[in-house]
């Protein structure tokens, strides 16, 4: 593909794929360049430099979510979908989290996104400091969580509940370690071989903590509101 029929917006879905097979350490623009058959000098020339690319791809991946009806579905339906929808981005373009989290930068993407937010936990109830509050809780558990499912560690622990004998050696020795140092402390350990007889594979306890720490979230935002309320 010559440099002249290339434009941004394939450039950015080119960068988005290499991103989901190859993270952020893997995209450069020379890759992008080989991809798209093209120069390096050209991908430099339409989306400027590595950073500008990487808030261009999330710009374009947040664009992916559908929002709720918020009027039509009341606001912890809204709250609830919102949060499941930002996790399966984070989960279907898991470098998107180390963006959000590293780079400084703003986009038409996110801001539809929270602004959807706010008028879920405005329907709600909230005002002023609170609404910001009640916008940013939800979204720092879903981000935080999406962090620690998408590092090599949790891919280590997933590789943990499986077959010892699938696991490379370096692997099964940080896993027998970290074994023997929890064994140390009873309600550590006693936890640790309640999750191995329920035979949970990483991702479903992970799917469960998530569920559980929505409708916790929303249960305690819920008894704010009915708080204050009953204040008045």
């Amino acid at each position: 593909m010559a440099r002249e029929t290339l434009n941004r917006e394939q450039i950015v879905r080119a960068a988005i794929e290499l991103l989901d097979a190859e993270g952020i350490d893997g995209l450069s623009m020379r890759k992008l360049g080989q991809k798209l058959g093209s120069a390096a000098t050209a991908m430099y020339w339409h989306v400027g430099n590595k950073e500008n690319l990487l808030l261009l791809a999330a710009d374009e991946v947040w664009s992916e979510v559908r929002l709720p009806d918020v009027p039509a579905v009341g606001w912890r339906p809204a709250a609830r979908e919102l949060m499941y929808a930002a996790r399966e981005l984070c989960d279907r373009h898991r470098w998107l989290v180390r963006v959000i989290t590293t780079y400084v930068g703003y986009s038409e993407g996110m801001a539809r996104f929270q602004e959807c937010a706010y008028e879920t936990f405005e329907a709600a109830g909230f005002r002023d400091a609170d609404l910001d509050w009640a916008v940013s809780t939800p979204f720092m558990f879903v981000t935080g969580l999406a962090f620690m499912t998408s590092t090599d560690a949790a891919e280590v622990k997933e590789r943990a509940m499986q077959d010892a004998a699938d696991q490379p050696e370096d692997e099964a020795a940080a896993v027998a370690q970290a074994a023997a140092i929890a064994a140390k402390y009873p309600r550590l350990s006693a936890s640790i071989q309640a999750q191995e007889r329920r035979g949970e594979s990483f991702g479903e306890q992970v799917d469960e903590v998530f569920a559980f720490g929505v409708e916790t979230i929303l249960d305690g935002l819920a008894a704010r509101l009915a708080a204050r309320a009953d204040s008045v």
